[in-house]
């Protein structure tokens, strides 16, 4: 095994200098080793947060997309964590793109799509404490650069927050971060009617057959994500405003909360 060329601890100390002494092609591995780590101390607090910062100021421009594909590589390791990191990742390449035309071919954005829908709707730790939630932020930014994808992400969202395979009830305001999502893929243009609450049809099939007793945890997630996402379409989201078609999503989404709320007016 090669040795580390990066002390993470103090380069974090230091304020995240850029290291131009190491090649850029070199750099991608290191970063690929750091954000699988378990210890957070490395993978989020300095790794993830170098990577972001390089990023974003274009420092890694002439790699961008041998860190999407090493990413994208990482959603089928066994490690939670390096799994959940993948997507935060794929998000900074995909923003940085999204403001750079040219940067990323569209080619390799397919890419990462299709692994990313692989990995998405399956995936069993979904918590928000520990960042493992942090596909989110992808949702929205494959949104940006693949606007002809929008209701298949709204349909990937609806997937994911009905999958039974899951004993983690939200308790980290997991149900607001995908309403957030859900709103910032629909404030795309292009999308009609149709297409903005057709989603919502698998959500409706999903529960579908419920009756007295107590509520599965997956349904709870369910209620608590379109009870969030109703808020967030009446409010909009801060500088963002309302998204089009957002009366007909909330009416769609107040429709199946009177399933378990059937005192609503």
């Amino acid at each position: 095994m090669t040795a580390a060329l990066i002390d993470w601890p103090s380069l974090a100390a230091d304020g995240f200098p850029f290291p131009d002494r190491i090649p850029a092609a070199r750099l991608v591995d290191e970063l690929a080793a750091a954000l699988v780590s378990p210890d957070p101390g490395i993978r989020d607090d300095a790794a993830y947060t170098a990577a972001a910062r390089w990023i974003g100021e274009g420092r890694l421009d002439a790699v961008l997309e041998d860190l999407g594909d090493s990413a994208a590589g990482r959603f089928t390791r066994p490690e939670t964590q390096a799994r959940s990191f993948a997507p935060l990742i794929i998000c900074s390449v995909l923003t940085r793109a999204a403001g750079v035309p040219g940067l990323v071919s569209q080619q390799a954005a397919e890419r990462w799509y299709a692994s990313f829908r692989a990995w998405y709707p399956d995936e069993r730790d979904t918590r928000g404490w520990d960042d493992a939630l942090g596909w989110l932020h992808a949702v929205a930014a494959f949104a940006k650069v693949l606007p002809h994808r929008r209701a298949d992400l709204l349909e990937l969202c609806a997937r994911r927050v009905t999958a039974p395979q899951t004993g983690y009830r939200y308790a980290q305001l997991e149900d607001a971060r995908l309403a957030r999502a859900l709103v910032r893929v629909l404030q795309g243009p292009g999308l009609t009617s149709e297409e903005a609450t057709g989603w919502l049809g698998v959500v409706g099939e999903a529960l579908e057959g419920g009756g007295p007793g107590p509520v599965p945890v997956w349904a709870f997630n369910t209620f608590a994500t379109l009870q969030s996402l109703h808020l967030h379409l009446t409010r909009g989201i801060a500088d963002e405003g309302i998204p089009p078609h957002a009366e007909a999503v909330a009416a769609r989404v107040a429709e199946l909360l009177r399933l378990p709320y059937y005192w609503l007016a």
